[in-house]
């Protein structure tokens, strides 16, 4: 492992250490401030010369600010001589724009990834992405994991009976039924139509959950309107208990303050791909670590080894 380097910006310095930890290496020194007029300034403080680098960050709000980071991360690296640079993303920002659903409109998605590749990056680890195509965007290897074994195996503590998976939307069923599949539990649908890109109108659900014990998934929650339009209309429709696991808790607006009012929800389930601060803490959002899971994936890829079976 003396050939394995982890470095990280400003957008999750904690994740980094509890990576780390699990890999029982030293954080990389690295210096990420600011110049006096705003620019981002980097400068990596030791040496790394023909080392296998891992850059940890996610590029969660404030998105411009950590995806720039990354950006001239990997460029330092690169010009430092290291032998792989593995760019570590958590959270990929800038994916909900994945095609051209409209007109005049871009596919940030797959500029990120070429300003990634660009930068120097020469692989990239990302996990639960908002669509699985995004993968194709790159033209460098991509390893993606999926969140669904931690937040299963807290499930399974639970021991909930009559248990139903369901997604929040039509999107959201292939996950949804991994999540059935591994708890052994039914699958239902929230049809719901958008009003709006900030809010939506739910129709009516698909599958049977009067009387049941409810986990909605999804892959991220922003102001969670969605999420809280679903639970609703769960409620009405007699559902038991109703619990959410989403992978990346963005959590920006009026976020917390509709999860305050919303008590139908029992418990919010989010990882830690995005850093939780103080302001947007709640008694009724848990968060779980991705540290273990991100630190196997970069001990196998180091080692060039499989990745798959932490899909299992």
């Amino acid at each position: 492992m003396d050939k394995l380097a982890v470095v990280t910006g400003n957008a999750h310095p904690e994740l980094a250490k509890n990576i780390c930890k699990y890999l029982k290496i030293k954080l990389s020194e690295c210096l990420v401030g600011r110049f006096s007029e705003g620019e981002i300034r980097v400068k990596i403080e030791e040496n790394i010369r023909g080392k296998d680098v891992f850059v940890i960050q996610p590029t969660c709000p404030p998105v411009n600010d950590n995806l720039m980071e990354l950006l001239i991360l990997c460029d330092a690296l690169k010009r430092a001589s290291a032998k792989r640079i593995t760019a570590v993303m958590p959270y990929y920002g800038y994916a909900r724009q994945d095609r051209k659903d409209q007109p005049r409109v871009p596919i940030t998605a797959k500029l990120v990834a070429n300003l990634i590749s660009t930068a120097g990056a020469e692989r990239v680890l990302t996990m639960d992405l908002h669509a699985g195509q995004i993968q194709g965007f790159f033209d460098i290897p991509l390893d993606h994991l999926f969140s669904v074994g931690v937040f299963v195996e807290y499930f399974e503590k639970l021991k909930l009976k009559d248990l139903v998976v369901v997604s929040p939307d039509v999107g959201g069923i292939k996950m949804a039924r991994g999540y059935a599949k591994r708890l052994g539990a039914g699958l239902a649908i929230v049809d719901k139509r958008r009003i709006s890109p900030e809010a939506t109108e739910a129709v009516h659900i698909l599958g049977d959950i009067e009387g049941k014990n409810i986990i909605i998934v999804d892959d991220l929650i922003s102001t969670g309107s969605s999420l809280i339009e679903a639970v609703e209309i769960l409620a009405k429709h007699g559902a038991k208990e109703i619990r959410a696991a989403v992978s990346h808790g963005v959590l920006c607006g009026s976020a917390i303050e509709r999860i305050d009012k919303c008590k139908n929800l029992k418990e919010l389930l989010i990882s830690d791909s995005i850093p939780l601060d103080n302001s947007k803490k709640h008694p009724r959002i848990k968060v779980l670590s991705i540290a273990e899971l991100l630190g196997e994936a970069i001990k196998r890829i180091h080692n060039e080894e499989s990745v798959s079976s932490l899909f299992d």
